[in-house]
């Protein structure tokens, strides 16, 4: 592996970077738009009094950057070419996303939705991967335009990380499926036109096989939205549903039937890598702005960055960026040329590793910048609540280091050593 960053990239960074000057920016602080980013930014982005979702004036914000993106050519930057994208391998991804984030908060890298000038797509993915070409044709453009939206119903009130326990079913009856169940921090429902619905169709609980995903429609009589959690970031879209007696044809089916989990893991292995790249990116601004305010601020006649206290710390933590950027660049890299299945240990490593190190360098920033960096006026409080989130969403630190741990071992894996038949 050639651990230069290839030139390639390295122009398109340049012309990412002159894209947000010349035309993000510039809407970021048009009107008074920059409330969404300064000290006002939780209370302009919330409906408190709409449950505690986005506000439309905060989504129309996005919205325009969006589509000032896809008009310039980058927010499909990842997505294949003859969808209108560049064909961005994940290696190019993992350095485009941690750029991105390492330059702080902005319009051009929203954290708290995800939001971003090159647009992540896990769902475009997946439409590709196992979609139908009705599917595809349903969803596919509508989704990366922003006229569709489509949740992602995976947990459950009394199952998060043991989804292969989820009490959802559905029934076959006649050309139909009926759906039962419930769902738990359901993403994107307060404006979500569809709902992929993972539900047992076979099997018993604990089974990996016989749970289906289903696309439904969210107007369908019998799914409801029941509330929104507010969550320790807002606003949330984190939803409460219940599903009963929902009725949904064949065609509805989202892969293969009984094969729903593995729809839901190519989801989370192409957000993994990414959220872990972007973590770094954003460990590396806390650490530098942290270093630029230590050598700026006197205490006691002396600069704070001439503190061992002080040193230390970032000492540890830059150099924990450093490392964790080298393990996600190599598996970036490697999940290109390799089944994601081989490397699935490698990817819970960089993710796991990656949200522990930002957690730790939003909290030291705080810590070093003192009473100031406590304020909301600082960004480091915003940054440790919604990096804290990706230690709980699409694999806890325990899962993942479980699964790093069947690998290790052999209980999981490639390498899985199989049981010998007492026989």
């Amino acid at each position: 592996m050639d651990y230069a960053v290839p030139e390639a990239i390295t122009t398109t960074l340049r012309e990412i970077d002159e894209f947000i000057d010349t035309q993000i920016r510039p809407l970021q602080e048009a009107d008074d738009n920059i409330r969404f980013f300064d000290h006002r930014r939780e209370w302009a982005r919330t409906d408190f009094e709409g449950g505690g979702v986005p506000r439309r004036d905060w989504e129309e914000l996005l919205g325009q950057m969006r589509r000032l993106a896809d008009d310039a050519g980058w927010l499909r930057y990842a997505l294949p070419t003859d969808i209108g994208g560049r064909g961005g391998t994940n290696f190019d991804m993992a350095i485009i996303r941690e750029h991105l984030a390492h330059k702080g908060l902005g319009l051009h890298n929203d954290l708290q939705n995800e939001s971003s000038i090159v647009g992540n797509f896990p769902f475009a993915h997946m439409l590709l991967a196992y979609g139908t070409t009705e599917q595809q044709d349903e969803f596919l453009e509508p989704m990366i335009r922003g006229e569709a939206r489509i949740g992602f119903g995976l947990t459950e009130p009394d199952h998060g990380s043991d989804a292969t326990w989820m009490e959802t079913t559905a029934r076959k009856v006649g050309d139909s499926w009926i759906i039962n169940g419930g769902k738990r921090f359901n993403s994107g429902m307060h404006n979500a036109t569809h709902d992929v619905v993972f539900a047992r169709t076979s099997g018993k609980d604990g089974d990996a096989r016989g749970i289906t995903a289903f696309f439904v429609p969210t107007d369908v009589p019998g799914f409801s939205v029941d509330f929104q959690w507010w969550t320790f970031n807002m606003p949330t879209d984190h939803a409460e549903v219940t599903i009963t007696d929902v009725e949904v044809p064949d065609s509805a089916i989202f892969g293969m039937e009984g094969e729903g989990l593995a729809v839901a893991q190519t989801f989370v292995h192409e957000n993994r890598i990414r959220q872990a790249a972007s973590g770094v990116g954003a460990a590396q601004f806390c650490i530098d702005r942290s270093v630029e305010y230590a050598r700026e601020r006197i205490t006691f006649g002396a600069p704070l960055s001439s503190r061992q206290a002080i040193q230390f710390p970032l000492v540890e933590l830059h150099t924990e960026a450093e490392m964790v950027r080298g393990l996600v660049r190599k598996t970036a890299w490697e999940m290109d040329r390799i089944p994601h299945l081989e490397i699935s240990d490698r990817v819970s490593m960089c993710n796991y590793r990656a949200n522990r190190l930002v957690c730790d360098a939003a909290d030291q920033a705080i810590q070093v910048h003192g009473g100031m960096g406590y304020t909301r006026h600082m960004p480091f409080e915003h940054i440790y609540r919604h990096h804290r989130r990706y230690r709980i969403t699409e694999g806890s630190d325990e899962v993942q280091i479980r699964k790093i741990a069947g690998y290790l071992f052999g209980y999981a894996g490639p390498r899985r050593i199989r049981k010998k038949d007492p026989n």
